[in-house]
């Protein structure tokens, strides 16, 4: 067991799903925007030759070529880098992509993976601190996964890849220097599969990406109070493994849901809508934790005004206590 960050066990996946796979291709300059491993990222042109292209930019241009090579028995990793950026690219992932396959009737198969860095980066203001998964999410057809820790971007990676889905793949550019215990062979992990950070009694947390290592810390500050949150991965929004959400709430009877999509329809939306339509009986409102629907700002005070802090984390698993 090592104890890397977040980009290394990122580079690590790269470079063993591509030794795996001769059919795995990168697509992209945004994997050299991965800083803390942008040497070892460097390196993969001259291991892979031409199986990492490094195309001009041209989001929809470029995600066309992914998915046509995806169409033909290739298994592309697409990098448009900054999520932003594939509104530019929109009538190929989600008109084109995420239909292949029923429009088909089943006999084309578009196993393509796309990345993107989303979030509240620090002035990356309204064109490039998008985190557009609940759009994503309302076009059926495509794999969303959200890895929050080094373990699980390489086992998540893996599975990405040999899905024959049009799969998302979104990180978050503070997660890049999380470190974490990886051991020597990460094996796939399964889609669909959240995961419990750290169990609880009183309280539970449903985070996404950067948001779980957020609740994470939020959760150790408040047990030295007594109050024991369960913090749980969600890892993946398709498939959803709505099943763990229910086990934890038998448990604590509280939800609290802390996502950087904004409010309205985004993915908190989702999840209390999902739970409240169940008439659980919980012992408190549902509440979230989200950012505001506002353009993020280019103001650093502003945009930590506007997104999911700890302190409004802590005031609503406060709130859901009281």
């Amino acid at each position: 067991m090592r104890e890397i960050g977040f980009a290394e066990a990122f580079v690590e996946a790269l470079t063993e799903v591509m030794e795996e796979d001769e059919r795995v291709h990168l697509i992209g300059n945004g994997f050299l925007g991965l800083h803390p491993k942008r040497v070892l990222l460097e390196a993969l042109p001259k291991r892979f030759g031409p199986r990492v292209v490094l195309p001009p930019i041209s989001e929809i241009g470029v995600c066309g070529l992914g998915i046509g090579a995806a169409m033909a028995g290739l298994r592309p990793i697409v990098d448009l880098y900054t999520a932003s950026f594939i509104f530019q690219a929109w009538p190929q992932v989600v008109n084109e992509a995420a239909n292949a396959y029923y429009m088909t009737g089943g006999q084309t198969r578009v196993p393509v993976v796309f990345h993107l860095i989303h979030g509240l980066r620090g002035g990356g203001a309204a064109q490039h601190s998008h985190s557009p998964q609940a759009m994503l999410w309302n076009s059926p057809g495509l794999e969303i996964v959200l890895p929050a820790s080094p373990r699980d971007v390489k086992g998540l990676l893996k599975s990405a890849v040999r899905s024959d889905n049009p799969t998302v793949f979104i990180t978050h550019p503070r997660l890049f220097n999380t470190t974490g215990p990886v051991s020597d062979r990460v094996d796939p992990i399964p889609l669909g599969q959240a995961e419990v950070k750290r169990p609880g009694r009183d309280v539970t947390v449903v985070a996404t990406s950067y948001m779980v290592q957020r609740s994470l810390h939020v959760a150790e500050g408040l047990s030295r109070e007594g109050i024991e949150v369960e913090v749980l991965d969600l890892r993946t929004l398709v498939p959803l493994d709505e099943a763990a959400i229910l086990v934890s709430l038998e448990k604590t009877g509280r939800l609290v849901v802390v996502d950087e999509c904004h409010r309205r329809c985004g993915v908190a939306a989702e999840i209390l809508a999902s739970v409240g339509e169940r008439g659980l009986r919980l012992r408190a409102p549902l509440r979230r934790v989200v950012t505001e629907d506002v353009p993020v700002p280019f103001s650093l005070p502003l945009e930590d005004a506007i997104g999911p802090s700890e302190e409004k984390i802590t005031a609503a698993i406060r709130a859901a206590m009281a």
